[in-house]
């Protein structure tokens, strides 16, 4: 019979996981403290959370799907993306690009399992910060040319006045 600690560590991480957007599996093996420190302040940032803790804690957390069985094994942690999906997940693979000790195994979205290639798919997309300052960056740009054009014929011709005025008397 499972003991009450490991029933709340269950009830928690179904809590987190139902409220999270995305998340991802990873091995973590020969990740420093202070890599760790600072994998954990960064993930923090982008509105995510990383959890350590038993693996079959997670697989009953997951309702013992079958997807996270084989990746689960090892030392693993959970990272857990509240915010938007793909922040997280950038912020993993660019600590694996940095240190190359990060493995991620799989992930989850939308109550899906999905693969390691996906995971990292995910990651290359803009996340939603990005993609409003591009969206409002398009939307200004049109105006922005409108002021310059109607400001054009103004500036052409104070440049012809002062032209004429710099203009030698002949």
């Amino acid at each position: 019979m499972p003991n009450q600690k490991n029933q709340d560590q269950v009830a928690s991480l179904k809590d987190k996981i139902s409220t999270a957007k995305s998340a991802a599996i990873i091995d973590y093996q020969g990740v420093t403290v202070n890599e760790m420190t600072d994998l954990r302040a960064k993930l923090k940032e982008a509105g995510s959370e990383f959890l350590v803790t038993k693996n079959t804690l997670i697989s009953l957390a997951f309702d013992k799907n079958s997807a996270f069985d084989t990746d689960l094994n090892g030392m693993n942690g959970l990272i857990l993306s509240y915010e938007d999906e793909v922040s997280a997940l950038k912020v993993a693979f660019e600590f694996h690009k940095d240190s190359e000790k990060l493995v991620i195994k799989s992930g989850w979205l939308d109550g899906a399992p999905i693969t390691a290639e996906q995971v990292e798919a995910l990651s290359k997309i803009p996340g939603k910060k990005e993609l409003i300052a591009t969206l409002i960056n398009r939307i200004q740009g049109p105006a922005y040319g409108l002021v310059n054009v109607l400001n054009a014929s103004t500036r052409d011709l104070v440049g012809v006045l002062k032209a004429i005025a710099d203009k030698p008397a002949a």
